[in-house]
């Protein structure tokens, strides 16, 4: 089969990333004797200064890692909504949404603490030896990739009137950053700099104590007081109106990230292992559980039509079940009679209709926002886009119509000029030549989320737009709970054995192209003899909208599915002779995926990575 690229396949480390800057800095740590967490770490902070429109360090990051002859281990970057973010706070301020920009929907900032807790517990190298990388390309510049600058374009006006401090940043001149010149942000390369000077004056030359006391430097110190003096300025958001957030001090020190065992389940020989419920993790692995035990042929209108049946069941279940403000019954939701149960709903026609399911006989809990969308209320696209074409104006985030936005590749975020944005994210993947292996998901920060904080050259960001202002929800914004987050790295066993590390940026069709990547590994492993992660890269994929989108304005599109042009024309016409409402779009548009694998046989490492927008790149040897 054609391929865009070549597998790579070596001995001593693969690294694959959104960003080919990312990937080559993680791949120079290695050369250096890092392993693959120092790697992560390095590369992780990369992605902040190379795809701003897409993470920042006051953003969040789950992680999922398998050590070398250890335990599989989730660490959980995803900070918590502050004290003060009650619904009755927000309510009394007349909103019915959290809104999509805006320090009101900052959570407590996750990222930083847990990249330092990876380097802390799992790495080898030093504070100042995995920021060198990211202080380099702030401080010297790098050349931004096109979509930098298509999201700063699309947010000018907010940003020359509003949020004055990006346009320092990210205007100079009065220019957007552009492709081939290079772009600076010297504020972040100064916040950096003084932090290794601050932690390495109070932790000494012992690696671990620089390190926690960066940890103290951010959530108690100087950067710790610049992020909540920045939530406390009124700022412009979604809703129109300027707003002050809720982040406190004591909010910021009494966070900290966190580890614990992942969600898994079992499937022909293979382990998945996901995030909790507090995440969208589980529906991947729930769509696993619904597939039947003979399918149809791979790629077949049969076969489509039966992943987006499964995954539209999953996804209701999300929206009923999930969240940080209960107790969520993955137990039941992925055992054999609740999901035989559930199969059965899934027939020869689509659905257009969101139907949770009644785990252990309770009653599914919906919000009266997402009632009202599944009803088809007009009006609403979990992208903004109506109608799905490119060019097609843009629901801002007040719910006003605007020009398009930024992009029109899934994945990378389609932005209004308010800064309201639907789809997000970076991805990374490593598996050093120990069998160390690693899987993150960095996103939120992004600098059309809130205005860059001007004493530290990056934005607080947005995740609490993804909880509910409505009581008795899973996903009820709740102080010291987390935001349902659809960020979700997926970890692969073999065995019993750590064999694929995965994922994908795309908001929340994550889990849905992630679901397609690893069936199209897992089934065509049996033909090929062996992990063809190009190859199912490239195929052809899809996603659908029939369920509440997790980003402000919260719509959803019931019965649609859209599909890559490259799909054969005789399953498009099978799945709309179906009753699926199908939206052709380019030919490479539908996932940004990263892999790496490892053969705990050979030994032998691979990686691979999506050439959908030119930018995420495998390296190794």
């Amino acid at each position: 089969m054609f391929t865009t690229r070549p597998t790579l396949q070596g001995t001593f480390g693969m690294v694959s990333s959104t960003h080919w800057l990312a990937s080559q800095s993680a791949m120079a740590v290695l050369e250096g004797g890092g392993n693959a967490y120092d790697a992560a770490v390095a590369a992780g902070f990369v992605l902040h200064v190379v795809e701003p429109h897409l993470n920042g360090p006051a953003g969040e990051v789950p992680i999922i890692l398998a050590p070398a002859g250890g335990e599989v281990r989730v660490l959980c970057g995803q900070g918590v909504a502050p004290a003060g973010a009650t619904v009755a706070h927000y309510r009394s301020l007349g909103l019915g949404l959290v809104p999509g920009t805006g320090p009101l929907a900052a959570a407590v900032p996750g990222a930083f603490d847990a990249w330092m807790l990876l380097l802390r517990d799992y790495g080898t190298k030093s504070l100042a030896d995995v920021l060198a990388y990211a202080i380099g390309y702030a401080e010297d510049g790098h050349a931004p990739v096109e979509r930098v600058g298509e999201t700063v374009e699309t947010v000018r006006e907010l940003f020359e009137t509003e949020w004055t401090s990006s346009a320092e940043v990210y205007l100079p001149g009065g220019r957007p950053p552009a492709p081939g010149e290079l772009f600076r942000n010297p504020a972040l390369a100064v916040t950096w700099r003084r932090l290794i000077a601050e932690a390495t004056e109070e932790g000494g030359t012992d690696r671990v104590g620089q390190i926690e006391a960066a940890r103290r430097i951010w959530s108690r110190g100087f950067i710790a007081e610049a992020l909540v003096r920045q939530a406390q300025r009124p700022t412009m958001d979604t809703s129109g109106t300027r707003h002050t957030g809720t982040l406190t001090l004591d909010d910021l020190a009494s966070w900290s990230a966190s580890y614990e065992a992942p969600v898994t389940y079992d499937w022909r020989g293979w382990t998945l292992c996901k995030a909790g419920g507090w995440s969208q993790g589980p529906v991947f692995l729930q769509q696993l559980a619904l597939l039947p035990p003979e399918l149809p042929e791979y790629g077949s209108g049969e076969y489509v039509h039966m992943l987006v049946e499964g995954c539209k069941l999953a996804m209701a279940d999300r929206e009923a079940w999930y969240g940080d403000a209960a107790d969520v019954p993955v137990d039941e939701l992925l055992s054999d009679a609740y999901n035989a149960q559930r199969r059965a709903l899934i027939g020869a026609k689509a659905s257009h209709e969101l139907r949770p399911g009644s785990p252990g006989g309770c009653v599914p809990k919906l919000s009266a926002h997402a009632r009202v969308v599944a009803s088809g209320e007009p009006g609403f696209d979990p992208l903004g886009i109506p109608g799905a074409g490119v060019g097609e104006p843009t629901v801002g985030g007040s719910g006003r119509a605007s020009s398009a936005g930024a992009s029109s590749v899934l994945g990378e975020p389609d932005v209004a000029p308010d800064g309201g944005t639907r789809g997000d994210t970076c991805h990374l993947d490593i598996v050093d030549r120990w069998g160390n292996m690693i899987a993150a998901t960095p996103s939120g920060g992004w600098l059309q989320s809130n205005p860059v904080v001007p004493e530290l050259g990056f934005p607080l960001g947005t995740r609490l737009q993804m909880a509910w202002l409505e009581e008795g929800l899973p996903n009820s914004l709740t102080p010291g709970r987390r935001p349902r987050t659809t960020l979700t790295p997926s970890l692969a066993l073999k065995d019993g054995v750590p064999v694929m590390a995965f994922g994908t940026p795309g908001g929340d069709q994550q889990d849905q192209w992630q679901v397609h990547f690893f069936l199209a590994v897992a089934l065509r492993e049996q033909v090929r003899g062996g992990l063809d992660l190009q190859g199912a890269i490239d195929a052809p994929n899809w996603h659908n909208d029939s369920f509440p989108g997790s980003f402000y304005p919260r719509g959803m599109h019931p019965g649609s599915v859209t599909v890559e042009s490259r799909m054969d024309p005789e399953v498009i016409e099978e799945l709309r002779r179906r009753g699926h409402e199908v939206t052709v779009g380019a030919a490479w548009s539908e996932g940004r995926l990263c892999a790496v694998a490892r053969d705990p046989e050979t030994g032998v490492l691979s990686a691979a990575a999506n050439p959908r927008g030119m930018q995420g790149y495998a390296v190794g040897r």
